[in-house]
């Protein structure tokens, strides 16, 4: 980060910020989880696995596919079904066979979502079963009232303007009145647009060195109103 930007860290956050705020927004993963649990790790290796299965080549080749329609199309698997066709709920099922141990109950978590005044949802590219199963096992699933997931999408993912407008119009959100909370900058563009508070999620200690290097583009961008390495804490500050 510069010296000159305009984010503001957690420290800088005040109840004032949000004082505003009646509807709350999460992102799933990397976002109401932190990077260094690696949940997503196992996604993405089955991504891989998937990829590498239907295209008949090696886990190198498959890859590097992977990445390249994940950049381009948003997820993964919007680029299989654009390119190849895929069975999105097949795909689905597979990525998200996961084993959710690797992720620990957070009742910290949980006591700071639940404080915050108004509604709460999860807002996510993946689907609603991974979601309550990821919310269930962190101990937070029952603060929310609904998941906005990539099938109540149209399986067209973040950052598509049209797939916010889904969302918005179906829980009837101000978003005059909302913020919303994402692991990648580039899904916090619209709801800036929109009106919308944005808190952008970074790995702990503000390194770039976790996931693919674009994934952090965008931190000093003008949509972004707060970063924070510690969603806990960050929630801690503003009530």
């Amino acid at each position: 980060m510069t010296e000159n930007t305009t984010i503001l860290r957690t420290a800088d956050a005040t109840p004032a910020d949000f004082s505003h705020v009646t509807t709350w927004v999460f992102d799933l993963d990397n976002t109401l989880y932190p990077r260094r649990t690696d949940l997503f790790r196992q996604i993405d290796e089955r991504m891989t696995s998937f990829v590498a299965e239907l295209l008949n080549v090696p886990a190198d080749e498959a890859k590097v596919v992977q990445k390249r329609f994940y950049r381009e199309y948003g997820t993964t698997l919007r680029g299989l079904m654009t390119v190849h066709d895929i069975d999105p709920d097949a795909f689905l099922r597979y990525v998200h066979n996961i084993d959710y141990s690797w992720l620990s109950p957070d009742p910290e978590l949980g006591a700071e979502i639940a404080a915050l005044p108004g509604r709460k949802f999860i807002f996510t590219n993946g689907d609603r079963g991974h979601a309550e199963r990821t919310a269930r096992q962190l101990g937070i699933f029952e603060h929310f009232e609904d998941v906005f997931d990539i099938v109540a999408a149209g399986l067209v993912p973040k950052p598509a303007a049209e797939t916010y407008d889904k969302f918005m119009a179906l829980h009837r959100i101000d978003t005059a009145h909302a913020a919303m909370f994402e692991d990648l900058a580039r899904n916090l563009e619209v709801p800036k647009t929109l009106g919308m508070r944005t808190v952008l999620i970074v790995p702990e200690n503000f390194e770039t060195a976790i996931g693919d290097a674009w994934e952090h583009e965008g931190r000093e961008g003008e949509h972004i109103d707060f970063v924070t390495d510690n969603l806990t804490h960050f929630l801690r500050s503003i009530r």
